[in-house]
């Protein structure tokens, strides 16, 4: 493969940034592809990751040393690094089954220091780190100021977008009724105040939005709740309004971030108990609390499950939601098999055109992510971004992947269709995708107890797969925000361990899929509501289902009916009879609904 282009302009990169290294006598230096909040959209400011490298995935890290480099990335991203790192500068690895800490171990010497900015980790990921430069004889140096900073010259400034108002008929609580009921478990659990650090917590518990990073609203700023029910927000105060002040009153007050550290300091000072997430907040705020005199107790971010179980009205807003994104999507695909039929059309201006579609709903705020639209072999690249470079035409035979979302002031929506352009379908590539679905299908109508996590699930949606020596390198489903994030914990459907139940009112993904590199890729994403399911006679458990939200007909050209037995063909139709009755109503366009008719007509 050939080397991405302006290579030069990362090894100049690189070659500054080991300078700066040498300068200040550390033997190399971790960059994360993370911000002080740890989200998965980091504003231009954070992009280190990016600058240093090339690489765009939404995760990722490098360790640079002063002879050898490599970058981490997982399952999702193997093909896209190659693609756009220069691998003679940095070493792919596979971030599970080579992670950093491990790479170090192989590579660190007697007497290094391996620097990092206190900022970026989490106390979880030093600790790891710690561990792995004491076994070498190495030191772990935290950085007061970031070197890679100090040799990026032209780095953009730190995003500050005026924080707005997300309505109670959006919202369906108010910030104050939140913060009453976050204080109470604080004083439950005898604790004094909790950090927040996640920007999404800061949005739902104060019922407000901003723009500071790409498809998704969130003010990032830090937060420091107190069993009175009184919060602290460190973000600049020129940011909110005078309504939103006059709103909160006293109880909610605003400080310059400059004053984060000295209001942690006062916390430790005065040997308070302080709820402190390890596994999210940054390894900084962990140890000013300590030194400072704090009693800090590492527990979840309380506001994560409150925020993660909808209440009654954004469970309303998302089924509105999730209609008004069906009827655009609906109307892309009529528009996608007319278009594809009389000319050519290639990814970039199909995913264009698709966020044409969107904007025209109700509410609509933006996309949820940037639309992976992926034709033939580009559709293998679970992550993929057409580019001017790799766009391609979707050619007849393709198996075109569109993987797209929105953001609506009542709900968040992400959506994945598989598409046959033209035809007939290869006999493989229709074979799997119905193994695809029936893993799909296994997942949607399944009815567990209380209690069950998401992880003891996943088996359901890779089944089919497993059956026949197939696979995924990518979680099943993920939690999904409200007019928040479109990845959102702390519940998911993963073969990774997760001990959090699956309780009414979250809203997952359920997206099996298959790649093959270089020929196609296939992936069916519905979002889903966990919701009660009703109990049979003599049951003795409270049982739990799943509600599917997305309402968008599945390629029936791609299924292999006679793969499908009787219950999942049943499942399909009814969906698909679902799909119609819901749609059919709301377009007016006679060409999109004679699409509809035919692409969910019965199996």
């Amino acid at each position: 493969m050939s080397q991405p282009q302006s290579s030069a302009v990362f090894s100049d990169r690189l070659a500054a940034l080991r300078r700066e290294l040498e300068r200040r006598n550390l033997s190399g230096f971790v960059v994360p592809r993370a911000d002080q909040h740890q989200g998965e959209y980091v504003p231009p400011s954070a992009q280190r990751l990016a600058w240093l490298t090339g690489f765009t995935g939404s995760a990722g890290s490098a360790v640079v040393l002063g002879g050898k480099a490599a970058i981490f990335v997982d399952g999702r991203y193997t093909l896209q690094v190659v693609s756009e790192v220069d691998t003679v500068l940095f070493t792919p690895q596979h971030l599970t089954e080579m992670p950093p800490h491990c790479w170090l171990a192989d590579v660190l010497s007697k007497g290094d220091r391996l620097g990092f900015d206190p900022w970026l980790h989490t106390h979880d990921q030093i600790q790891t780190l710690t561990n792995t430069c004491e076994r070498a004889g190495a030191s772990l140096v935290p950085c007061p100021d970031n070197p890679l900073d100090a040799v990026w010259t032209d780095r953009p400034a730190a995003p500050a977008t005026p924080i707005v108002d997300h309505p109670e008929c959006f919202a369906g609580r108010s910030g104050e009724d939140k913060r009453s009921d976050i204080a109470a478990e604080l004083s439950r659990e005898h604790l004094d105040a909790a950090v927040l650090s996640a920007p999404e917590s800061l949005a739902w518990l104060l019922n407000i939005r901003a723009d500071d990073v790409a498809y998704t609203p969130l003010p990032l700023g830090f937060a420091i709740i107190r069993a009175d029910s009184s919060v602290d927000v460190f973000v600049e105060p020129g940011r909110v309004p005078v309504s939103l002040r006059s709103q909160w009153g006293d109880e909610v007050r605003v400080t310059e971030p400059a004053g984060f550290e000295a209001a942690l300091r006062l916390l430790g000072r005065e040997a308070k108990r302080v709820r402190l997430d390890s596994t999210s907040a940054p390894f900084q705020v962990w140890e000013t609390l300590r030194a400072a005199g704090a009693k800090v107790e590492a527990g979840a971010d309380p506001c994560a499950l409150p925020r993660a179980c909808k209440n009654s009205v954004e469970m309303a807003g998302t089924r509105a939601a999730h209609h008004r994104d069906a009827i655009a999507m609906v109307r892309f695909l009529s528009w996608l098999e007319d278009a594809t039929r009389r000319g050519t059309v290639d990814e970039m201006a199909a995913a264009d055109a698709l966020e044409g579609f969107r904007s025209r709903g109700e509410h609509f705020r933006g996309l949820s992510f940037p639309t992976i639209s992926g034709a033939g072999p580009n559709g293998a690249i679970v992550h993929y971004h057409s580019t001017p470079k790799t766009n391609r035409p979707l050619a007849a035979g393709d198996l075109y992947l569109v993987d797209s979302g929105g953001q609506y002031l009542d709900g968040t929506t992400d959506i994945t269709r598989t598409v046959l352009i033209g035809g007939p379908a290869p006999m493989e590539a229709r074979r799997r995708f119905t193994l695809v679905l029936k893993g799909h299908i296994a997942l949607a109508r399944a009815v567990f107890p209380t209690g069950t996590t998401g992880s003891q699930l996943d088996v359901l949606a890779r089944q089919a797969l497993w059956s026949e020596g197939l696979d995924y390198d990518h979680g099943t489903g993920h939690g999904v925000g409200s007019f928040l994030s479109v990845h959102e914990g702390p519940q998911r459907i993963s073969k990774l361990g997760n001990t959090v139940p699956l309780k009414a009112g979250m809203i997952l993904s359920n997206e099996p899929g298959y790649y093959k590199p270089d020929d196609y890729g296939i992936r069916i994403e519905n979002l889903v509501l966990v919701t009660q399911s009703p109990a049979p006679a003599g049951a003795e458990r409270e049982l739990m289902g799943f509600e599917t939200l997305t309402l968008v007909p599945i390629d029936r050209a791609l299924v292999d009916a006679e793969l499908l037995d009787a219950g999942e063909r049943e499942w399909l139709n009814a969906y698909h009879a679902r799909v119609r009755g819901a749609l059919m109503p709301r377009l007016d366009d006679a060409a999109e609904r004679d699409w509809l008719e035919r692409a969910t007509a019965e199996l």
